[in-house]
This record gives structure tokens, sequence and C-alpha cells, in this order.
């Protein structure tokens, strides 16, 4: 079967992948301008038909890559954004051995369900129901489904090195490292337990957001089933009913960035799939977030990282920003500097500019498009499922049509959350790591300029020896500076003494050498 299956997949794929290379080549080549974009957007519709006829797993994988900049044309991305997790549902008589054989006879378990399901996913669907009388809603998952995503990503796992062939080195690199993190987040959203643990982290990183989530009933709850509190509310997308209950949608648009940043750059963990279908809101107005499946996590240090590149953004500082994203592994060794901040500059200037019409807004996203396809630019892994919460959370406000500067926002996410002091001190950690960087350097030639010292005595016998002083100052008060910066994270007072005391030792070694 598994043969079949390959064939099947790659027959049907190979023809968007050939005409993919074919385009993409073009757009980076044109740089996204006088172009025939129809052209595009007829192979992209191409490559959305192709992913849904082959089922679950590549309607997934479509809507991984539909925030892939790196990998796909513009149009390609407009086309794929598309692309919806809705799929025609299993009949109840094959849903409900599972919910028995994990819960218990339906029956005795649940005062109802309502059979008819109330939405239809590709890996699960969804049914209303009461316990107690507390209306609830009972997530189950599709028939199955196991079998057909473990046969289909043995299958791209085989067809991914033959595609590969015909496309261009930097997408290689991309579509390897996209695959890898698909492939793990796909079984963790098979298993309901770790949904359960996520939205319960979230929901308490959160509690004093604006927001409502939905609890959990753990009696209910197991790997292949989902027992939850039923949150009704109004699509966010649904910008008539949202009006007609006179709800703030530029005030939405402002709560929605809000939350999801806050999640991502206070706590590390954030919902990665916040597509409209996932997003609602309450009659007064506060949002509802369902669906917690597809996480991303940062460690401390990628998120420190991340804070240091959206303040220099906000602060209007390519060479910072530079800084950061190659502390984050978001460039190749070899980028080149200059080309990579005219590039941001010309970024910076957009974000912090007046709100740019319909047509300024598609170049813009045609340069950046263009950016990460021709400059020298990776997406680490961990950072991948940032990238799509990113994109989609842009896609929500493009709907809403509101006067909305992210930068603002974003200058107050980061005053809010308490954020710039932590970005501080990690740019004067980075500062005094290249310092102390290049110290060592300095130290690692000493053997050879003894060498020239000793093969020119006459010289240094008219010399007095001070740079051994002010070297060792250097040392000591360097050291000083970066354990203070450390320190001051915790004890501000000794961390700030720290830091005085370093800059006091390095003016008496000055000194000392100029004696």
């Amino acid at each position: 079967m598994s043969n079949i299956r390959t064939i099947q997949v790659l027959y049907k794929l190979l023809p968007s992948i050939l005409a993919l290379r074919k385009d993409r080549r073009k757009w980076v080549n044109t740089e996204g301008k006088d172009t025939d974009l129809e052209k595009y957007r007829k192979n992209a519709r191409k490559v959305l038909n192709t992913f849904i006829s082959l089922g679950p797993v590549y309607i997934k994988l479509g809507q991984w890559l539909s925030s892939r900049a790196d990998i796909l044309p513009q149009p390609y991305l407009e086309e794929l954004a598309k692309l919806q997790d809705s799929v025609p549902a299993a009949p109840f008589d094959l849903v409900k051995p599972i919910i028995e054989n994990d819960i218990g006879p339906l029956n005795e378990k649940f005062e109802s369900i309502d059979q008819n399901p109330l939405s239809g996913a590709s890996l699960g669907q969804v049914y209303r129901g009461r316990i107690s009388g507390q209306e609830i809603v009972i997530k189950v998952k599709r028939p199955g489904i196991e079998k057909v995503v473990e046969e289909d990503l043995k299958v791209l796992k085989k067809i991914l090195p033959m595609a590969l062939r015909f496309v261009d080195p930097n997408l290689r690199f991309s579509a390897r490292a996209m695959l890898s993190q698909f492939i793990e987040t796909i079984h963790e959203e098979m298993d309901y337990t770790i949904e359960s643990t996520n939205l319960k982290k979230i929901k308490q990183d959160m509690k004093k957001s604006n927001i409502a989530i939905p609890s959990v009933y753990d009696d209910y709850s197991s790997k292949n089933v989902l027992t939850m509190e039923y949150l009704p509310g109004i699509k966010i997308t649904n910008i008539e009913a949202l009006d007609e209950k006179g709800i703030d949608r530029h005030k939405l648009v402002i709560d929605v960035h809000k939350v999801f940043f806050t999640m991502l750059l206070r706590h590390s963990l954030f919902h990665a799939d916040p597509h409209p279908g996932n997003i609602s809101v309450t009659d007064d107005g506060k949002l509802i977030l369902y669906d917690y499946g597809m996480v991303g996590r940062l460690d401390n240090d990628t998120r420190l990282r991340l804070i240091r590149l959206y303040l220099a953004l906000v602060e209007k500082d390519p060479p910072r920003t530079v800084n950061a994203m190659a502390d984050l592994g978001m460039l190749t060794p070899d980028f080149n500097r200059s080309v990579i901040e005219k590039g941001i500059e010309l970024a910076v200037r957009a974000m912090h500019g007046k709100k740019p019409d319909e047509m300024e807004v598609q170049s813009l996203m045609e340069l950046a498009n263009k950016t990460m396809s021709k400059f020298p630019f990776v997406l680490p892994k961990n950072l991948a499922l940032y990238m799509r919460m990113a994109s989609i959370i842009e896609g929500i406000y493009k709907t809403h049509k509101v006067d909305f500067k992210f930068v603002k926002v974003l200058r107050e996410i980061l005053q809010e959350e308490h954020l710039i002091k932590d970005a501080y001190i990690e740019e004067l950690k980075y500062s005094f790591q290249r310092f102390a960087k290049s110290i060592d350097a300095t130290i690692s030639i000493a053997p050879e300029l003894k060498k020239f010292i000793d093969e020119n005595r006459s010289i240094q016998l008219n010399t007095k020896p001070k740079s051994n002083v002010l070297l060792s100052g250097s040392i000591l008060s360097s050291a000083i500076f970066v354990g203070s910066t450390v320190l001051y994270t915790t004890n501000e007072s000794l961390g700030i003494t720290g830091i005085i005391g370093s800059l006091i030792i390095m003016s008496i070694f000055t000194i000392f050498r100029k004696r």
C-alpha cells in the first residue's frame, strides 16, 4: 500500500513542484515586480486543490506552507492561506466507540451528546453535549487517523529527497527543517493529553489578560477525547455580526496582537494556530481562544533575543536588529551585513511611517517576500511556529482594515510587560561578550607580539611596558561588568553597584597606564 500511495502522491505533487520551482526562480530574479500575478495564483490554486485531494496530512502541510515566505512566492502564500482545516465529519457510529472505549458508556457519562458535529477538521471533530446541566464540547480524534497520518508521513519522507532535487539549495535547507517540525507537531496534535496540558498552561499564564479560555473536564478526557467548557462567541472575522454588537474592531485588532505577542514574549508558550476559526469574541468584546493542539515553545535565551530584536525595531536601530537576527540564527554566516541593514532600514521606515494604502502594503509584502527568498535568511526550527502565528495574526488585521500600527502596540507590550529592561540587559551582555571576545583575540596574539618585541629590542628599551597594566584592567573590568549585568536581573542594587565599580576600576587602570 505504501508504494502505491507514494506513486499516487508523487504523480499529483510533481507538476506542482515543477511549477513552484519555475515560479520561485522568476519571482526572485524579478524581485516580484512586472510579473503576471494571475499566472502565479493559477499555479498556486492548483497546489491548493492538490493538497485538498491528497487528504488530512497534506491539508495540514498546506497550512504550514501558507506562512513560509522563505519557501513560497507571495501569491502562493495568499492562495494557501485560504486552505481551511475543514473536512466532512466521519459518521457518529464510528466516533462513538472511541469515546466509550476511553471514557465509558455515553448514557452513563454524559447527560446528552448532539450527534451532529459542531465542526469537522482533518485530525478530529467536535460535538456539543451536557454534563450535569453544564454545556460542553467534546473533541474526538477522527476514526483511523493515526494509520492515515503514519502512512502519509512515511510517503513524505520518501518523496522529499526526490522532490528536493528539483529546487535550489536554499529551499532544500528550509524544506528539510520545515518537514522535521511539521512531523513533530502533527504527532503532538493527535495526543489530546498534550493539548490539555498546553491549554491549562496558557490559561494560567494569561489569567490577567482580556481573554477567555475554556476549562478542561479531566475525568472526561483522554489521549483520544478532550472534553471542555462550551464558550460560544462571534467569529473574529465576522465583521457584520461584530458591528451589530457595537464591538470596537480597532480595539479588537489591538487586543489580538497584545494577547498573542504577550504569550510569545513574556511566557514563551504560545498558541501557534490563531486562524479565524479558533478565535471568537463575546458580546462584550472579550476574546475567546479555542484549539491548543498546535503551540510554539521558545527557550528563555531565544525569547530574550526576540525581545532584543523587537526593541531594536521599535527604536529604529537596524544594526542592533541585524545583531539580534544573527544571534537568533536567522542569517547564514556569510551574509552581507550592509545589504541586510539597508533592507531592515527600509522595513523600519515603513513600520514607523504613515499608514500605507493597499498598494503600499502589497509592495511591502512583496519586498519582505523577495528579501526572505533572495537574502541569506534561514528560519530556525524554534521560530517556524512563531512565523506562522505572526503571519495569521497579520491576516486578521488585514481583514478588519482598521487604522493599526504594529510598532505602537509592540512598544506598549514591551512596556506593560516590563520587558524593555530585560532587552537592555541582554544588549549589554551581548556587547560585552563581543568585547570579551576581542580581548581573548588580543591575548591569543601575545606570543607573536612577544616575538616581535624580542626582535626589536631597541624599541622595547625606549618604551615603558604600559599595555600590560591596561590589558589587565580591561579584563578585570569587563568580567565584573558582565557579572553585574547578570546579577542585575535578580538584584538591581548589587547589579548597579557592580557596573559602577567596573567603570571605576577601568578608570584607575587607565590613570596608572598614563603614569
